[in-house]
């Protein structure tokens, strides 16, 4: 199965793109940055991107669409910005759900 099942089977274990932390940002990283999208709301908005895109990779998801625009209808040109923003996705995944262990080692 997927993480839909997971998510929809047992929503309290696992986090979706909307979920916040309910912890101190620096509990046990004290060094580390706040993360900043580099995307407005507005930028989002007026490119009509979905909500569950609307995350720390919308930049990159913005770019890969303007190559797919620029090149059509030679989609394979665009691989580079699929890939970096695929990469983008898997990290902010994974960071997330280093977030959600955090919280959970918490309590």
């Amino acid at each position: 199965m997927g993480n839909a099942y997971h998510r929809a089977v047992h929503p309290d274990t696992f986090p979706g793109p909307d979920f916040e932390p309910t912890f101190d940002p620096l509990l046990g990283a004290p060094n580390r940055k706040v993360r900043v999208s580099n995307v407005t709301k507005e930028e989002m908005v007026s490119a009509k991107l979905p909500l569950e895109d609307r995350d720390y990779c919308a930049d990159v998801l913005l770019k890969y669409r303007a190559c797919r625009t620029r090149v059509f209808p030679f989609l394979y040109k665009c691989h580079h910005e699929r890939h970096e923003y695929l990469t983008c996705e898997y990290e902010d995944y994974v960071l997330r759900m280093k977030e959600f262990e955090r919280l959970e080692e918490k309590y």
